[in-house]
């Protein structure tokens, strides 16, 4: 086995019990007697993981995927290519196989996602939760449109996982761009002054810097660098405007 499913596989923790352990079970366990991998069938429930493990993170995301994908009645081609590249480029194609057939599992399911995402919210930690949201997006994004069905399921979602309106509505406005993007982006108004204005880039940097999930791998790592280049990008342009 390669060290990157070993390092996917045998990361798995808290996923494997509750709801979403119900939900990914069999499938998991095939896989577990087809290719023996580590860690998987072995209904491991201990919560006493202290940070989310990049296994957790893939197969929780895989849920929540398919809650928005089905948002809008429709399964895009452009979704599931989203899907299957967003898996490549953190997971390599070797896990990817894997985790597609996973995750055609799990679009067949229904399930109850309060409960999905309350197990998320117990386990993972806010950078995490933060970075699944920008992803979500991602995802909704995949076919040039953010449909209002799929943001108002991303926004149940943040609801449920805790993530605050302001920082839900920040995340949005880097997808969904208007007048006021920059502004939203640094959760300030439009008058706010030039002090405003810098002290809440730097909170925000903070918030967003990609350090904060580095306990999820280096490979999803470029994503939250992604979210910070986004950051300065709305306080050069704010400050631009002044």
């Amino acid at each position: 086995m390669s060290v990157g499913k070993q390092l996917l596989w045998g990361g798995l923790g808290w996923v494997l019990a509750g709801p979403i352990g119900g939900i990914v079970g069999f499938t998991l366990a095939t896989l577990s007697e087809r290719r023996g991998y580590p860690g998987l069938g072995g209904g491991e429930s201990s919560p006493a993981y202290p940070q989310t493990k990049p296994g957790d993170f893939a197969v929780s995301l895989l849920v929540l995927f398919a809650h928005v994908m089905k948002a809008d009645k429709r399964l895009l081609r452009s979704e599931l290519d989203y899907v299957k590249q967003f898996l490549i480029q953190n997971f390599g194609r070797e896990n990817t196989r894997d985790l597609m057939i996973l995750f055609q599992d799990i679009l067949k399911q229904d399930y109850s996602l309060p409960t999905i995402c309350r197990q998320v919210k117990s386990h993972m930690d806010h950078p995490s939760r933060l970075e699944m949201i920008h992803v979500l997006f991602g995802l909704s994004q995949a076919d040039g449109h953010v449909h209002p069905q799929e943001i108002d399921a991303i926004h149940k979602i943040a609801n449920y996982l805790g993530v605050s309106h302001p920082d839900f509505e920040s995340i949005r406005a880097m997808f969904v761009k208007d007048t006021t993007s920059a502004y939203k982006i640094l959760e300030i108004d439009t008058d706010a002054s030039p002090q405003e204005i810098k002290r809440a880039y730097r909170k925000m940097a903070n918030k967003y810097h990609p350090d904060k999930v580095a306990h999820l791998g280096d490979e999803l790592k470029h994503l939250a660098e992604e979210k910070f280049k986004t950051i300065n990008i709305a306080y050069q342009q704010i400050k631009k405007e002044q």
